[in-house]
């Protein structure tokens, strides 16, 4: 971890590394209701000019049909519940943010292919699959909780160098 993030953008990059999946939030295709849905997500560090959150989503999907039609989105990302602790207390963060398909074999979507098959070796093989695409989330803002009672806004500028630092694979461990 690099010593120039604030104690808050560390605890940010952890919570990036440690969780996997997020709620996805979109605006409805066909009325602009909320629509929310669950997905894995990576961080590509290089991105298309700044570091994004890279998604793999279906076309058969409405939230991908949602995204093609408004590309504001939100994700949120939150630690996991423990037994016998407060859920208020959960450390999550809600960014908001701008999607995009980079086009097909184009730097963007390269570099977005590379980091989700980093982070999911597992679903290598669905990046062949004809109906799925990459996607990737360009943070504007965020709404950090770090904790009960540590919640911030979180800028872009501090949002790209906490991207930046990429989500390694944490180790997976045996339940």
């Amino acid at each position: 971890m690099t010593a120039h993030l604030p104690r808050l953008g560390q605890a940010l990059h952890q919570l990036l590394c440690a969780r996997r999946t997020g709620a996805l939030g979109s605006l409805n295709a066909s009325g602009g209701a909320p629509s929310v849905s669950l997905v894995p997500f990576a961080v590509d560090p290089l991105g298309d000019g700044a570091p994004v959150i890279v998604l793999h989503l279906s076309g058969l999907a409405a939230h991908t049909a949602n995204l093609q039609a408004d590309p504001r989105a939100s994700l949120l990302v939150s630690a996991p519940e423990v037994a016998g602790s407060p859920v208020h207390d959960l450390p999550r963060v809600t960014l908001d943010a701008l999607a995009r398909t980079p086009a097909p074999d184009s730097p963007a979507q390269r570099s977005a292919h590379a980091a989700y098959v980093q982070r999911f070796p597992e679903a290598a093989f669905m990046a062949e699959l004809g109906d799925f695409r990459f996607v990737t989330l360009r943070p504007t803002g965020a709404r950090q909780i770090a904790g009960f009672g540590s919640a911030r806004s979180v800028g872009a500028e501090e949002l790209a160098q906490v991207l930046a630092l990429g989500t390694p694979t944490p180790p997976i461990n045996p339940a």
